[in-house]
């Protein structure tokens, strides 16, 4: 109770709030495209292989464009970029209401769809400038929870496809985006104590350390198998299990909802174990539920260990940025941007990963494996890692970073 009220005298609030709303509302529109696949692949006839570079464009454009949106909301203020940012983001969606009558056309607006996705490199860093040290994780936990946006995407998106059609989808969402704009106009607030910008070449510095990196590869797996998997379950269970678009959205929704508000605790349990303790746990449990996964069991097996699977990755995302402020104080922006760019690579990776071993084999259990056996890999790296930090001055024996 005490460290709760250390909290929220610590810090700013309202930015908190406001960044968590402009992020939930961005990350909504990011997955559009996937929460209403199943109509729109309907339209255009897509094999396997179609269908997972299809949801996984928007999930790409987001990647790219985290880079360069860290780095100017660094530079010119994450309140500016903020706004920017979203009045940008209403131009696709006009694209995607009003015309989108090809392929070519979806894959395009879907692509600049992606400026949503660049939300995180301006939220996260918005907030956590107004906390200190201890208080990170659960700053950074909190902003970053606006990856719930994907329960109302997959919640009402099918909803409103089946009634008017998916692209009116992309025209009610210029409604809360709109709302989000006006409520960080009124609240947000860059803090006093956001480092002064520096050159392009110090920021381009963190490439050339390993850390960057390694932890790269682990969101990518993390946040890319969260929003990876938001972005295609639809298409899977309506191709594995043969249910209809609607009550795919909904199970897609209870996944997703089991990973979005978790992110919170990760952050929180990090603040007090150490991130990469945690993550030694989390990864090898990830590595297990996916291995299970690809034997393709029941619906009624499958949906239990999805929604297990979304709970590691929420709160191993939560996990991996308390660890970023603290070594990264000056740089947060375009090192969030950096690795949140990794994490998209991720979410564009594994959809065509199932789609193309389905094309291939007729059956996404390879798929899964493949992904599985990838999370062991992390986790060799993650125990080989802590054990460098242990013999390294500025870190400390629990696998948790110091401030330097």
């Amino acid at each position: 109770m005490n460290n709760v009220k250390s909290f929220l005298k610590s810090g700013h609030l309202p930015t908190l709030l406001s960044s968590f709303f402009y992020f939930d509302i961005s990350f909504m529109i990011w997955v559009m495209v996937g929460a209403t696949s199943t109509f729109i692949v309907q339209d255009f006839g897509l094999s396997p292989a179609e269908k997972g570079f299809m949801v996984g464009i928007p999930i790409l454009g987001g990647s790219l464009l985290r880079i360069p949106m860290g780095l100017l909301a660094d530079r010119f203020g994450g309140k500016r970029m903020g706004m920017i940012g979203m009045m940008l983001t209403m131009l696709p969606l006009f694209w995607g209401w009003l015309y989108g009558n090809s392929l070519s056309e979806v894959q395009a607006f879907g692509f600049l769809l992606g400026i949503a996705g660049a939300s995180f490199a301006v939220a996260l860093p918005l907030a956590s400038r107004w906390y200190p040290p201890e208080h990170q994780g659960l700053a950074m936990g909190i902003a970053g929870a606006g990856n719930s946006g994907t329960v109302l995407a997959t919640l009402f998106a099918p909803r409103i496809a089946e009634s008017f059609g998916w692209h009116g989808v992309f025209g009610f969402s210029l409604l809360p985006l709109f709302t989000a704009f006006i409520v960080f106009i009124i609240f947000a607030k860059d803090s006093p104590a956001a480092p002064k910008p520096q050159k392009l070449s110090q920021y381009l510095a963190i490439v050339k350390m390993k850390e960057t990196w390694i932890f790269s590869f682990f969101y990518s797996l993390s946040f890319g198998g969260f929003v990876g998997l938001t972005s295609y379950l639809g298409i899977f269970f309506v191709d594995q299990y043969g249910i209809s678009k609607v009550t795919a959205g909904d199970l897609v929704t209870i996944t997703v909802f089991a990973g979005s508000f978790v992110r919170p605790i990760g952050g929180y349990i990090a603040d007090r174990l150490g991130g990469m303790n945690l993550l030694i746990k989390l990864y090898g449990l990830a590595a297990f539920v996916l291995f299970v996964v690809g034997f393709l069991p029941s619906i009624y097996m499958m949906v239990p260990l999805f929604i297990f699977a979304m709970l590691i990755f929420g709160i191993s995302n939560g996990a991996l940025f308390q660890v970023i402020p603290t070594k990264f104080p000056r740089e947060v922006g375009i090192f969030t941007g950096f690795v949140g760019a990794a994490g998209g690579l991720g979410g564009f990776f594994l959809p065509n990963i199932l789609g193309t071993y389905k094309e291939i084999t007729g059956s996404y259990g390879l798929g899964f494996w493949w992904i599985s056996a990838t999370y062991v890999g992390a986790l060799i790296i993650i125990i080989w890692l802590q054990t460098s930090w242990k013999k390294t001055p500025g870190k400390d024996h629990t696998g948790k970073l110091t401030a330097i």
